[in-house]
């Protein structure tokens, strides 16, 4: 054995990664993205949750009591309501994921020793249902009371946490209707990220370019394919949901499957641009991860949203997972229909037609 012969290929491939920018850019890209994700993007301690407010009683003990509520920091006021209907339909659509309502008889709950106000909170992200539990420790401004009678409660009145949609808590209920958008993120955008380059790479392009076939043919033809795959997983990961965890699917099918569906041509048309932008089926495997490790980490999926930090926010609402988390769970756990979260919906489509757009318009360029 040579260790000269041997250097010469240490420094060899030394060069070949420094000629090779992608390369070079995720050696040091994913430890740095790693590390600001977790250091500044990821925060278990939930703060922020967006909540509405049915103050019913209209009294200054009532609004000192939500005052104290918000002051925890837990809560996010977002709108205010005349009853607990509202606050319902408001969570359903997934608008919130705290609703605190205080009945029109506060005052006497609060004389007779009974529960002053309910947390409605969105039982589907279980993590919104520990942080909420914070509330529930909030005490009922003393000095502000009247004098209770002998037969009352010494401490006065409670506050009363009720969980909808996943009153146990369990976490399969809420990890596998994400699990659904995670396994169409790393597949579909990997499937398609290859596309394009294994054509160029087996010497297919030529035959393919010299058919009458233009660009927008070439890639739709290249997406149809996998979105009956996508649904096919889909449909495996329902069925073990269900039969397994006794996940329950509240809403209509129907809207699983076009929520899915929207998640699927959206992946795909990402996974197109990055096959229009890569030289080898390694590169698009490389840009592949870097695009799934933020995906995973700031959708909602793994850690709560509402405890990220504001840019961290800013940058999952690009994701399409993001706002494929908040679909499948609406509907699958919270029975909303599509229209009802018609925001995440067109964020879905817009993705999915600019990514497509810019991959048609690459393909053209690297033809010419």
């Amino acid at each position: 054995m040579s260790w000269r012969r041997t250097w010469a290929i240490v420094l060899k491939e030394l060069r070949q990664l420094r000629r090779d920018r992608l390369s070079l850019g995720m050696i040091i890209g994913i430890p740095v993205i790693q590390l600001i994700l977790f250091g500044y993007a990821i925060n278990t301690n939930v703060r922020g949750i967006t909540a509405a407010i049915a103050d019913q009683a209209h009294t200054s003990a009532s609004r000192a009591l939500v005052m104290d509520l918000l002051a925890t920091g837990v809560v996010a006021p977002v709108a205010q309501v005349e009853t607990g209907e509202q606050l319902l339909a408001m969570m359903r659509r997934g608008q919130i994921s705290v609703g605190i309502t205080i009945p029109a008889d506060f005052e006497q709950r609060r004389f007779d020793g009974r529960p002053v106000a309910q947390i409605l909170v969105d039982g589907s992200d279980t993590s919104v249902q520990a942080a909420a539990a914070q509330l529930a420790q909030v005490p009922v401004d003393a000095n502000a009371r009247r004098r209770t009678p002998m037969h009352s409660s010494p401490e006065g009145g409670a506050i009363r946490i009720v969980s909808f949609y996943n009153p146990e808590r369990r976490s399969p209920v809420s990890i596998v209707p994400g699990l659904i958008g995670v396994i169409l993120t790393m597949t579909m955008v990997l499937f398609t990220s290859i596309a394009i380059v294994r054509e160029r790479e087996r010497g297919n392009m030529e035959l393919l370019i010299a058919t009458p076939l233009d660009s927008a043919e070439l890639m739709i033809g290249k997406v149809l394919p996998y979105i009956g795959i996508g649904l096919v997983q889909v449909s495996m990961v329902l069925m073990l949901g269900v039969w397994l965890f006794s996940v329950p699917i509240r809403g209509s099918v129907v809207d699983v499957y076009l929520a899915s569906g929207l998640l699927i041509v959206a992946n795909l048309a990402l996974g197109l641009l990055i096959s229009t932008r890569v030289r080898s089926q390694f590169q698009a495997m490389q840009v592949t991860m870097f695009v799934f490790l933020p995906s995973i980490l700031l959708s909602g999926f793994m850690f709560p949203f509402a405890g990220m930090p504001r840019f961290a926010q800013w940058l999952a609402e690009v994701l399409p997972l993001t706002h494929f988390i908040r679909l499948i769970r609406g509907v699958m756990l919270r029975g909303a229909e599509l229209s009802e979260l018609w925001p995440d919906v067109l964020a879905l489509l817009a993705f999915a037609g600019v990514m497509m757009v810019l991959a048609i318009l690459q393909f053209q360029k690297r033809l010419d």
